[in-house]
């Protein structure tokens, strides 16, 4: 029943980030704003500086804050995935570097896992790292494309491959980059993509790294990347049900005052029901979406793998529709600057794209769910 009903602390969470996120006019300084309060390390453990909570709660405080219209992309990346990786696999030394900083709001951290060449298929990833037998060190050799704010990121969590010595087949291993390390360039990306953080394709040029860059495990690494990719996918689906929530708002909001003939146009059914449906797939979807946090957050990552991409899916078709019906409802108002919601109309299809596509959940569901034979 837990996973249905919020407890009254969620509740409460909910309503003080509400708040504070409505009051907010900097977008620059809105991150350390909510690090302050605890919002940005809510999921990252006490002991490093953290709130103790989970995925839960960081999905919580994202979907808040993108409803109010400030949502922080960086916090799917950041805490999310780098923080979650870190502290379930990584060393103490990695730990207590890392996730206090993350958790404060002083560091950031990229991810850095998509190739040109590669797209979905994580398995054909050429980025790879060999070791400098004569001191250890590693050297990472690759590309990497649509990583998100670089240019503001301490580090970047380079995904690459190592050569397996016993069968001589590459690894996936993840590596702690910083952004100044030699050889690590980058190149910003023309996007038409209205967003306060940046798209970048990075080359890695032998980019020579510390033993300790490795994080966790060399032979785990397929188990560290994965932990890191399902709450991605939640927290994609909290950042689209947010998105979907704020457009809705100030259509619904327009459609009480809008007044044509002699009622508002939210009287007719015309207008009324498409907004009463986007608000009804908005609502599914955070219901995925929480199972798939409880599941992540109870050390279920098969099951949460599943509801992860379900709530993936769910929340970028509903912050789809959501967002064109509130668009159509304002209509040539909803074009403008002023109302802000054609900006909108981008951004909501990164939800159906990013971080997998909507097609690539439906072979997961396909096959992994439903047992049918894998087509590719």
């Amino acid at each position: 029943m837990s996973t249905l009903i919020e407890s009254d602390e969620h509740k409460a969470l909910r309503a003080a980030v509400s708040s504070f996120a409505r009051t907010q006019t900097d977008a620059q300084g809105l991150w350390q704003a909510a690090a302050k309060l605890g919002y940005i390390g809510v999921n990252l453990p006490e002991e490093y500086g953290g709130g103790g909570g989970g995925i839960t709660e960081l999905s919580l405080v994202l979907e808040e804050l993108g409803a109010a219209g400030n949502p922080l992309l960086m916090m799917i990346v950041s805490p999310a995935i780098c923080g979650t990786v870190i502290a379930r696999f990584g060393t103490e030394e990695q730990k207590r570097d890392w996730l206090p900083a993350l958790a404060d709001g002083s560091r950031l951290m990229a991810f850095g896992i998509t190739e040109p060449d590669a797209g979905s298929n994580s398995h054909r990833i050429t980025t790879t790292a060999r070791r400098d037998t004569a001191c250890g060190d590693w050297l990472l050799t690759g590309r990497k494309v649509f990583v998100s704010g670089v240019d503001i990121a301490d580090a970047t969590l380079i995904v690459g491959r190592t050569e397996d010595a016993r069968t001589g087949s590459l690894k996936p291993c993840l590596f702690i980059v910083p952004r100044d390390a030699p050889g690590f360039t980058r190149r910003a990306i023309d996007m038409e993509l209205h967003s306060v953080e940046k798209q970048f394709e990075l080359v890695l040029d032998d980019v020579r790294l510390p033993p300790q860059a490795l994080v966790g495990d060399e032979d785990a690494g397929l188990l560290q990347l994965f932990a890191g990719l399902n709450p991605e996918r939640i927290m994609t689906a909290a950042f689209a049900i947010g998105m979907g929530r704020h457009a809705l708002s100030r259509a619904i909001e327009y459609a009480r005052e809008r007044t044509v003939w002699k009622a508002p146009i939210g009287a007719h059914q015309a207008i009324a029901h498409p907004l009463a449906q986007a608000h009804i797939d908005l609502e599914l979807a955070r219901l995925m979406m929480q199972k798939a946090a409880h599941l992540y957050d109870a050390g279920d990552d098969a099951g949460a793998g599943e509801a992860a991409n379900m709530a993936k899916y769910a929340a970028g078709e509903a912050c789809v529709k959501a967002v064109d019906q509130s668009v159509h409802t304002l209509g040539g108002n909803g074009l403008t600057r002023e109302f802000g919601l054609a900006r909108l109309i981008t951004a909501s299809r990164v939800a159906r794209i990013a971080p997998v596509s909507r097609e690539m959940i439906l072979n997961y569901v396909s096959h992994q769910t439903l047992g049918l034979p894998k087509s590719y």
